[in-house]
């Protein structure tokens, strides 16, 4: 227990630091300085793994599912790497949200704070209920890695005409018919009166909740993923959330970029398939950890590589097309 109360005290000096030190002043962040915090978020994040390392050799913590020291290690990089992985697409979500609700870019960095403190909140939640399950029902093992193949069919096939329309959602309606809804925006409120005198959500609180609900949906995805890997508490937690805390960072670094990733998804499809083969195929095949994490990487390695590459030649190819 004093592991995970430390652990909690660690985050919350952690955002503590961010919103009340780094970013007392909303300012824009640029991709210099997002891409610093990324490195720094990435760094400690690998770090934390020899934390892991040294606290599944003490009596510090329970190990349920006893995992050696190095397999504990490997466990969290996997499930952090994973995390951080599916997150590219929350990415893509986000960018869409600000832009429909024109949340300016100094303002942005606020609104991704307070997501992430519900992010925590609705992520252990979902991952308690998750650990329950699979302890007390092996089966559910089965259902999850055939609902992460289904997600990695589902996006395959998926048309990407299919905008997601933030304005339209079913989350935008509802919070309409319980509060007023204004389109004015007074700094970074969440709240104003509006002209009939009456308290209305600004678009930085419309698109707060928006990104909550869509950080719950994405967790039906990444927390099935993750358990695949380890059902240790503390691991999964733990991952789960430095690939939340790294999440506004790599907004920032990525925002302005996000064209020439526009390929990524191939590599979540990879890894879905893979994550969920996995878990159906426990019982018969053990797949080393080493194995995991390698193919893990190497399919964002190769999913950034081959964005990259499809990103210049696209480029190369318009001049000649504004020519004819």
């Amino acid at each position: 227990m004093i592991v995970w109360i430390l652990f909690f005290a660690l985050v919350f000096v952690i955002l503590a630091l961010d919103l009340g030190v780094f970013n007392k002043t909303p300012h824009i962040i640029s991709s210099k300085e997002a891409s610093k915090w990324t490195a720094i978020w990435v760094s400690i994040s690998f770090l934390f793994s020899g934390v892991i390392y040294w606290l599944y050799g003490t009596d510090y913590i329970n190990n349920p599912t006893s995992l050696s020291q190095t397999n504990a290690a490997l466990k969290f990089i996997t499930g952090y790497l994973i995390e951080l992985s599916l997150s590219i697409d929350n990415i893509f979500v986000i960018a869409i949200i600000f832009a429909s609700f024109k949340i300016p870019q100094k303002y942005q960095h606020r609104v991704l704070f307070w997501g992430i403190l519900g992010a925590i909140v609705f992520r252990g939640l979902m991952i308690s209920f998750g650990v329950i399950i699979i302890n007390k029902f092996a089966w559910t093992t089965y259902l999850f890695g055939a609902f992460l193949l289904f997600t990695a069919v589902k996006m395959l096939f998926s048309k990407e005409d299919d905008d997601f329309e933030p304005k339209d959602s079913f989350v935008y309606k509802m919070i309409g018919k319980i509060m007023p809804i204004t389109s004015e925006h007074d700094k970074e409120k969440f709240f104003i009166l509006n002209h009939k005198g009456k308290k209305a959500a600004t678009p930085l609180f419309v698109a707060l909740i928006v990104i909550e609900v869509m950080d719950v949906l994405f967790a039906v995805d990444s927390v099935p993923a993750i358990l695949a890997i380890t059902s240790d508490p503390f691991i999964v937690f733990s991952s789960n959330i430095f690939a939340i805390l790294g999440l506004r960072s790599m907004y920032f670094f990525l925002a302005n970029m996000l064209e020439k990733f526009s390929h990524l998804e191939y590599s979540l499809i990879a890894i879905l398939s893979f994550v969920g083969i996995k878990m159906l195929a426990h019982d018969y095949i053990e797949i080393p950890e080493w194995a995991s994490l390698g193919f893990i990487a190497l399919a964002l390695i190769a999913g950034v590589l081959f964005s990259i590459n499809q990103d210049k030649k696209e480029h190369e190819t318009k001049p000649s097309r504004d020519d004819e």
